[in-house]
């Protein structure tokens, strides 16, 4: 392979790349909210950026990018998966996330009620605290805007 060839074929994976990203950080700002992804990527440092570029890219940009499964999809399947995990923090953020996504507040509840069973009660008991305050934090920051 010529220097020439694989020039150009190592520009066009950064092309790719790149657009993954751009895609990425678009999908993330649509769901998460403009102002926590900027945040984060602006707090992120020389350390941490590799993992915020990593999340952006193929989380963001090839599984979220993916038109398979909706927005709102991916957004209640997130609920159930981060009340099973336990992981409150990112909960909080799919929830608002989920009504971004046109999620329904009922759909919700539905979500949460199902992972009592799969999950069990204390699970979805602390899924329902996080999510309750979550609603009303996204319900504050649209009567705010």
């Amino acid at each position: 392979m010529s220097n020439r060839v694989g020039y150009e074929i190592g520009r066009r994976v950064m092309m790719v790349a790149q657009d993954r990203f751009e895609r990425g950080f678009h999908n993330r700002k649509v769901v998460l909210g403009a102002e926590h992804v900027e945040t984060s990527w602006g707090n992120s440092d020389e350390f941490n950026r590799p993992v915020q570029k990593l999340i952006t890219e193929y989380c963001w940009g090839e599984v979220w990018g993916d038109p398979a499964l909706t927005f709102k999809t991916r957004s209640m399947l997130n609920i159930g998966i981060l009340t099973a995990m336990g992981q409150h923090h990112e909960l909080s953020l799919h929830v608002k996330g989920a009504l971004r996504n046109g999620v329904t507040r009922e759909e919700i509840r539905a979500v949460l009620l199902q992972t009592v069973v799969y999950c069990g009660a204390p699970v979805a008991l602390a899924a329902f605290r996080i999510a309750s305050a979550a609603i009303k934090a996204y319900d504050d920051e649209i009567a705010d805007s």
